[in-house]
């Protein structure tokens, strides 16, 4: 009796189940689609190429320079790097005593020896990059409500991220004509700023780059396209700086697996050449 009341449970549930998949899917089928600016308008990342691409990638370093020369120049009044130390810059080809003097360009919050009160200070190459506001109420209050995000890790935390990165710094344009003929209601709000490659087409930040607003040492090109590069090869680095180091421990292994498993299939052979299979 009792196994027959489980099974009738059983029954019932899975009739239950089966009739409210049947609704759902119902529903989901019969219901017009509602389409939406930001469906209709949404851009997917524009293709970008950078060497640290593929399983052989590698940093270009003078690009990757660049990159940090914008973010310091520009992105760092707004972003932060929290999980990126000063004596990383070494991993771009600068030397220590470079590192060290770039470091002491940046202030970073400190306690007076003297008074033990709060004060700024010269970085040292161990500290981690400043934010650049002290709390959160003061990142709302400076950026129309909208805290930036912290940029170490966006390459990462972004699918394809160095192409958003590119996209996002590349896109800003008017609001396009046809968008508010068929969405009036999606007309950009005031304070905000249009950008297709951005989820729900409008942004806090206002388009950051200009052509010619960083000056490079070596001469190289400084419109908005390359700079937004250099800048998405740099987050690049920031999110995954041991890349690199990855990609050449990784082929060696891989090699090394392969030979292992060719060996250990042809002493296989050989133990159980005698014995009937």
């Amino acid at each position: 009796m009792v196994r027959l009341i489980g099974i009738l449970v059983g029954i019932f549930f899975s009739g239950w189940l089966l009739v409210t998949l049947a609704v759902g899917f119902f529903t989901w089928a019969s219901e017009p689609k509602v389409e939406t600016a930001e469906h209709v308008f949404h851009e997917h990342p524009k293709a970008l190429h950078l060497a640290s691409d593929g399983p052989f990638g590698h940093f270009d370093l003078q690009q990757v320079q660049r990159g940090y020369k914008v973010y310091k120049e520009v992105c760092s009044a707004c972003h932060s790097l929290r999980h990126v130390a000063f004596r990383d810059l070494e991993q771009l080809g600068y030397t220590e005593a470079q590192v060290k003097a770039e470091a002491a360009t940046w202030m970073v919050p400190g306690i007076d020896p003297v008074t033990g009160e709060d004060t700024m200070r010269a970085a040292l190459p161990t500290d981690y990059f400043p934010k650049p506001y002290p709390n959160d109420v003061a990142a709302r209050a400076a950026n129309n409500n909208a805290i930036p995000p912290d940029l170490s890790l966006m390459a990462k935390a972004r699918h394809n991220g160095d192409a958003y990165v590119y996209s996002l710094l590349t896109g800003y344009q008017d609001q396009p004509a046809e968008l508010l003929a068929e969405f009036p209601e999606a007309k950009t709000p005031d304070g905000l700023h249009y950008n297709p490659y951005f989820p729900n087409l409008n942004l806090a930040m206002a388009q950051p780059l200009v052509d010619g607003q960083v000056d490079f040492d070596d001469g190289s090109p400084n419109d908005l396209d390359s700079m937004s590069q250099d800048v998405a090869a740099f987050l690049v680095w920031t999110a995954e700086p041991t890349l690199a180091k990855r990609h050449a421990t990784g082929w060696p292994v891989v090699l090394f697996l392969l030979i292992a498993t060719v060996l250990a299939y042809l002493a296989y052979r050989n133990v159980w050449r005698n014995e009937k299979h």
